[in-house]
């Protein structure tokens, strides 16, 4: 039977603990010069609604150091640009490649796509989740504190779906997670009731950064207005100007905490230059760690996960 991932809640505690154990493993080869090409003669589609820099950068890259090959798609390369049923194009496209990661704007999408196709479906992206990404970022976190377990995690500015995707993590793994947004800015309201509901050791929000900060072993930021909402960037500004991730407020975490955010990032806004390049900051780090932790999902979904 295939395996997808669509969400967080794709994956058991077992689940994550394959993928950043590989994930090691495959840094470790790379970073030696150890060629592991274990998925040769394999080919990954990449859909792409929406514009990247990482996400393509370590799909087509990592796909490559495996030993296989990825074809970029727009939706204007392909007939569903054209209007084509996705229950068409997925299965068609299940006959001529081997997985699809998908990168849009609808949850919805992803999910249809993989209803329909016989091959593993990646979401790369959505405006409601992005779980490959909160996936890199706790493999992070594991190489910087030697895990997650216990751990403090602050969450700073729009609910959006890194938001979400926090959420679903903290719903799945042992940690606590604080949320600080605006009022008109809160994560989706489904994803915030379910994850409060089965979180581990508790899910926090407030409208006062402050109160999320204060202890926290990370502090995690994304751009106030995110792709598509360019149009708003005014509002948002005004509306999260309380927000922003500056050194007074990392100050009142502990004194080992490391900043994260996703990238790009718009210095001056969410977070400060002097933070974001500063000491404390790992996000070049998490950046990298979306070519590892890519490469293990793709070879667990695609290979079953190859150990020599």
């Amino acid at each position: 039977m295939k395996k997808d991932l669509l969400t967080i809640y794709d994956l058991d505690a077992e689940g994550f603990n394959e993928i950043f154990s590989r994930a090691k493993r495959l840094k470790e080869l790379l970073h030696h010069g150890v060629m592991h090409e274990s998925l040769r003669g394999k080919t990954l589609g990449m859909l792409f609604d929406k514009s990247s820099t990482r996400t393509r950068l370590s799909f087509e890259a990592g796909i490559h150091q495996l030993g296989g090959a990825g074809i970029f798609l727009s939706r204007r390369d392909i007939q569903l640009g054209r209007g084509e049923p996705v229950s068409d194009t997925a299965k068609v496209m299940s006959r001529y490649i081997d997985a699809i990661m998908i990168r849009t704007f609808e949850q919805e999408m992803v999910e249809e796509f993989a209803k329909y196709a016989t091959i593993p479906v990646i979401n790369g992206l959505t405006d409601l989740l992005h779980p490959c990404q909160v996936l890199s970022d706790l493999f992070t976190i594991i190489e910087k504190k030697g895990g997650y377990e216990g751990l403090e995690i602050a969450y700073v500015g729009d609910g959006n779906n890194m938001t979400n995707s926090w959420i679903n993590a903290a719903a799945r793994l042992p940690f606590h997670l604080s949320i600080a947004c605006p009022e008109g800015y809160d994560p989706d309201d489904a994803i915030l009731k379910r994850g409060a509901g089965e979180s581990k050791k508790g899910i926090t929000f407030s409208r006062i950064p402050a109160d999320v900060v204060s202890g926290a072993d990370v502090i995690y930021t994304d751009v106030w207005a995110s792709m598509g909402q360019e149009g708003e960037h005014e509002t948002r500004v005004a509306a999260f100007k309380d927000y922003q991730v500056d050194e007074k407020l990392v100050a009142l975490a502990k004194d080992d905490a490391i900043v994260m955010h996703c990238l790009p990032a718009h210095r001056g806004e969410e977070i400060t230059a002097s933070v974001i390049d500063g000491p404390q900051s790992v996000v070049i780090d998490q950046a990298e760690n979306r070519l590892h932790v890519q490469k293990a999902i793709m070879e667990i979904l695609m290979v079953g996960g190859n150990k020599k």
